[in-house]
Formats: structure tokens, sequence, C-alpha cells
């Protein structure tokens, strides 16, 4: 049994990631249209995303990590700075961590070790000309594979060699200790962490989140699974046919409400719906 959660009172910041009228139009024929996302989360938040899947996180998070730059201009601020066009690479320059849900093949790339994995996010073993220096890089990898606890052989471990767990623990220590190397802003966007991993790993994966948080780090949780959000998030939002609910304290929030919520029925969609029947 995983010692207990220990959460702590939220003390927020300043906002680090400011989303205002996002619109973003299908990009192919399954998707959601997102319209008027409006989002806020300050340094030392976690904001929980619900949301029954395909209800548009798909393309939320995709605008907000940069991989779709159709965002209109000013829609998606990070510090104070406008990135609504930037891509991925510029982001995080600016303090911008993902952690997405598919581990391999976005999360992280299958076919290479584990210690080569570290450079999709972490450039401390690159120097000034572009070389690697694999010395620094592998005990980079020995060190996160340490503090994580990942089941791994070595370093030099391809990443489809391990278990869908100890991957996912990789991946967000990889992006965690990342962040914890950085000045400035800190932002942490992470979907479905705990997916398919087991208890201890699930529990491990939380408490590292949270502990980010406590250091002053804005998190963004998207995830499926109530119970993780209300032990986790201080704010709670939900994501409902490419709409975004009103922000509610986790204090005051409910299964019953969140549920209701999910199905788009917080006020001003229920007035939409009641409008459109009528």
């Amino acid at each position: 049994e995983p010692p207990p959660l220990q959460a702590h009172p939220a003390m927020p910041g300043a906002p680090v990631l400011q989303v205002q009228i996002l619109d973003l139009p299908c990009s192919d024929p399954f998707g959601t249209a997102l319209a008027g996302i409006a989002l806020q989360v300050r340094g030392g938040e976690v904001l929980g995303l619900a949301g029954v899947s395909g209800n548009g996180q798909r393309e939320l998070l995709m605008a907000l990590s940069g991989e779709d730059t159709r965002a209109p201009a000013g829609s998606i601020r990070l510090a104070g700075r406008d990135v609504s066009t930037l891509g991925p690479q510029q982001r995080r320059a600016l303090g911008l961590h993902f952690v997405p849900e598919e581990r391999l093949g976005r999360g992280a790339v299958p076919t290479l070790s584990l210690a080569h994995n570290l450079l999709l996010s972490r450039r401390e073993a690159v120097g000034p000309m572009g070389w690697l220096n694999m010395g620094a890089l592998r005990r980079q990898a020995v060190e996160l594979i340490a503090r994580y606890q990942v089941k791994a052989h070595g370093p030099d471990a391809a990443a489809r060699s391990l278990s869908g767990g100890n991957l996912q623990k990789f991946i967000v220590g990889r992006e965690i200790e990342a962040l914890r190397a950085r000045d400035g802003a800190r932002l942490l966007i992470v979907s479905q962490p705990t997916w398919g991993v087991d208890v201890g790993a699930a529990a491990q994966i939380r408490a590292a989140i949270l502990a980010l948080r406590d250091a002053g780090c804005a998190v963004l949780l998207v995830s499926e699974e109530l119970d993780e959000l209300f032990e986790m998030a201080d704010t709670l939002q939900v994501l409902a046919k490419g709409r975004l609910s009103p922000p509610l304290p986790r204090t005051e929030a409910t299964v019953e409400r969140i549920g209701a919520w999910m199905s788009g029925l917080w006020d001003g969609a229920a007035q939409e719906v009641d409008h459109a029947a009528a």
C-alpha cells in the first residue's frame, strides 16, 4: 500500500499560462473544434481539466504545446508573452514542458536509449558546437533512473524495452527535472499521468507533480480519473464538446457537479442548450 499523498494548501503566485478566447476549427474530420476556451494557471497551482475523452482534449493540448500553431494571435500567453504562433521548441525554451498521453512515439522515441531520449527536452549534455558529451548524458540518465526508481537495464536500454509504468516515470521525471533546472517561468502540462500504471508508480508520479507545484511551478493536469483530479487539483475545469466550463475551486467541487458539467451542463452551456431546444 503506497503512503498517502501529502497535499499542502496551494500558494498561487503570478499567472504563468493564460488562454483567452481560443477558437480553433477541426483539423481532421474526427476532431473536435475548440470554441471560446479561456483558462489561467498560476505558479504554485494545479489546474485540473476533467472531461470524457474526445471532447477536445487532444486539440487543446496540441495548441498549448505548440504542435498546432493555428491559434489566433494573443490567445495563448506564457508569462505574459504571446506564444500563440510559436512551435514546441520555442515554447520549451520559455519554460513550458509537456508530458503527452502517448508514451511511445510522442513522449519517447521507442528505438532510442533512455540517455538519448533525454535530449528531447534536456540540453545540458550538448556542447556549444553541437557535440554530445555522452558521459554526462549517461550520468544524467542514471541519476534520473535512480531518483524515480525506474526499472531498466541502465541508461542504454531502449525506451520500448521498459514497461508502461516505468517509461511513464522516466518521461515525467525527465520533464520535472528539466523544469527544476531552469530559472524564470515554469509550466508543466501533463496528460493522463498515471494511465495504465500500477498503484505504486501512480502514487510516486502524483507526489512528484505536487512537489513541483509546491516549488512554485504551474501545472495543468488533464485526466479522465476524477479521483486523481480531486486528489491533486487546486482548481477544476471541465472540457465538454470543445467548450470549457468556468473554474471551480476544489473545495466547492463534488463528483455529482463535475459529472453534470462533463455533459456540458454548466450554467452558460445549459442556457445555450435550452435556447437551442426552444
